[in-house]
This record gives C-alpha cells, sequence and structure tokens, in this order.
C-alpha cells in the first residue's frame, strides 16, 4: 500500500470519528417517561399521577373559559393531584393520596412495571381528610373493589376519623383497609430501598391534622407538601426543608389572588405561587431547580403551557409538574 493511499484513508477516518461524535452529541435527551408493557427499570421511581386541585378539572359547575371546553373533551391530563412510588428490586408500589381519580391512577400506576402483578398498592399514605385526598379510598370497599386488608397510613386523628365515620368505618370493618399509625416525627422503612417520614404542616384541620411527606430513595430525598396554609404559618422554614432534598413538589393552588372571583380567598388560604417564587427567588439556580409547582386549582394559568404565567415560572428557574413525569430516586 503507497503512502499515499494510507493517508488517504486515516484521513477518512478521522473525518467519519468526528461526524458521528457530533451526530451522537446533537441528540436530545429523552425524557422518561413510563409507557405500557416497557417499563423503566430504576431500583426505585416516583410517578406523578396527578397534579389538579381536589374537586379536578373540569370543575363542577364551572363556566368559565378554563373548563368549559373540558366538559365536552376532558383532558388526560387533568386528575387530581397524586404520587406514585415503585421500588422494582423488591416488586412494592405505593400511592401517595387516595384520590376520586384513584382507579386511572392505580392502573398507571401498575402500567409503570408491568412485573408487579397485584392491582392494589402495598400501601396508601393519606396527608389529611379534604375531598381530593382521601374518598378515593370509596372504590376499596364492597360496592367496587372489594378490597383485602390495604395498608392505609395516617396520622392518629385521620385515623380515628376514618373509624369512627361512615362509610369510611365501614372500609375498616369489613377489613377493606388496614389502618396503620403514623407519627411525626418518625421514618417509616418500607423496603431496603424506600423510606417515608410525615412532616405536619398547618391547614384548616377541621376533621384531622395535615402532613406532607419526605420520601427516601437510595438516592435521592422527595418533599412532597400538596397542602399548608401559608409558608409563614409553618414553623419549618421551607427554604431550609427544600435544602435538604433534591425535589420538592410543593403547594399552588393559586397562580396569585385574582383566580377567584366568587369566593373569599382568606377563607381557603394556600401559598400564591407569585409569593412562592418572591419567597424564594434568591436561591441559586440549582435549588430553584428542584422546586415543582403541583396541586393547581382548575383556574390556575399553570394547567395551561402556553399562558404567560406558566412561561414566567420557567424563566425565573421553576417547574411545574405534569402527569406521567418519572423521577428516578
Amino acid at each position: 500500500m503507497t503512502i499515499k493511499r494510507i493517508l488517504y484513508l486515516g484521513l477518512i477516518s478521522v473525518v467519519t470519528l468526528v461526524a458521528c461524535k457530533e451526530n451522537t452529541q446533537s441528540k436530545p435527551q429523552k425524557k422518561q417517561e413510563p409507557v405500557n408493557g416497557s417499563p423503566i427499570k430504576n431500583k426505585v421511581s416516583l410517578i406523578i399521577l396527578g397534579t389538579v386541585q381536589d374537586a379536578g378539572s373540569p370543575h363542577i359547575g364551572c363556566t368559565k373559559t378554563c373548563c368549559e371546553n373540558l366538559f365536552l373533551e376532558p383532558s388526560e391530563e387533568r386528575r387530581v393531584v397524586s404520587l406514585g412510588v415503585v421500588d422494582s428490586d423488591h416488586k412494592k408500589k405505593y400511592l401517595f393520596e387516595a384520590t376520586p381519580d384513584i382507579s386511572k391512577q392505580l392502573k398507571a400506576l401498575k402500567n409503570y412495571d408491568t412485573s408487579i402483578k397485584e392491582e392494589m398498592p402495598d400501601g396508601i399514605f393519606l396527608t389529611h381528610a379534604h375531598i381530593g385526598h382521601y374518598t378515593g379510598l370509596m372504590y376499596l370497599g364492597k360496592e367496587a373493589m372489594s378490597s383485602k386488608a390495604v395498608p392505609v397510613f395516617t396520622m392518629p386523628k385521620m385515623k380515628s376519623f376514618l373509624e369512627e365515620n361512615g362509610p369510611w368505618s365501614q372500609l375498616v370493618n369489613n377489613n377493606n383497609i388496614a389502618l396503620k399509625e403514623l407519627s411525626e416525627p418518625g421514618e417509616l422503612r418500607l423496603t431496603p430501598h424506600l423510606s417515608v417520614s410525615p412532616i405536619i404542616v398547618p391547614h384548616r384541620d377541621e376533621y384531622s391534622e395535615t402532613v406532607g411527606f419526605t420520601i427516601f430513595g437510595p438516592h435521592k430525598k422527595v418533599l412532597f407538601i400538596p397542602d399548608i396554609d401559608k409558608w409563614h404559618k409553618w414553623d419549618n422554614s421551607i427554604i431550609a426543608s427544600i435544602s435538604k432534598v433534591d425535589l420538592a413538589f410543593i403547594d399552588a393552588t393559586f397562580y396569585d389572588g385574582e383566580e377567584l372571583d366568587n369566593r373569599d380567598i382568606t377563607q381557603i388560604p394556600h401559598p400564591f405561587v407569585i409569593e412562592s417564587m418572591a419567597l424564594f427567588k434568591d436561591l441559586s439556580p440549582k435549588e430553584k431547580s428542584k422546586i415543582y409547582f403541583i396541586h393547581l386549582n382548575h383556574t390556575n394559568p399553570l394547567l395551561d403551557k402556553n399562558s404567560s404565567a406558566y412561561k414566567k415560572v420557567l424563566e425565573n428557574g421553576f417547574n411545574v409538574a405534569h402527569i406521567k413525569d418519572v423521577f428516578p430516586l
């Protein structure tokens, strides 16, 4: 082989190598999402099963533009706030909140890892006794699933509320659910890779106390506070709490105080998103990127990805939670 031929072949190899490298680098990173029949294999995964406030979207009786088309064409993106956590190594799955959309949410949780054959989760964690967070338990009763001793983890007042009031007491008496009392502070080990700890927060506690949860995976920690009155009413610092975790899914019921023109918004206190962004404005980009706004009222413009409010949240370095999002823990 001549020297000229060798040099020519060497040049072709270099060009090919560079082209392949550029091709690889230009490919965008695909976001992980569960696909029916093709589960994603992380040791522990958190799946967003719902992001909407208790009454859902479309909202009962709503005649505003935010809901009018949804009554004609319901969106699969609009389900009441719920998380699923799956430990694929140990074949365990857990549901956070028992919502009115529990039937579809349990199916989505099962479809995430089809190697786990059981329809019912290995445990359900409840934050409090407002309608979007526990009433899905009714579908475990004899009129529906007639489940067998599904573990339901609650704080003491929530446990007493379910035991002493129908129809929930029927679920207890018929052994459809098995109530498990949580304490705060206290960390509950679920699997070698997964544990959960409740955190009491202030929030219109008519029938029960209200908690958020810290979820501990093998590599990451998650803060989940879907409901709280206002950040300044809490004994803990939300900024300090965010600094201790890798992801924070927090109350974003209302974007601002202008959304409800037919009710006294002071009677349903939540941190407005604009208040939270102001509180978090001096956080580093890394800390801001941990924050995902969740539990969105049907009037909340963050439900519309094309809204100026949605774009402003992203521009400020924060995130909005979306159904089917998956986070390896």
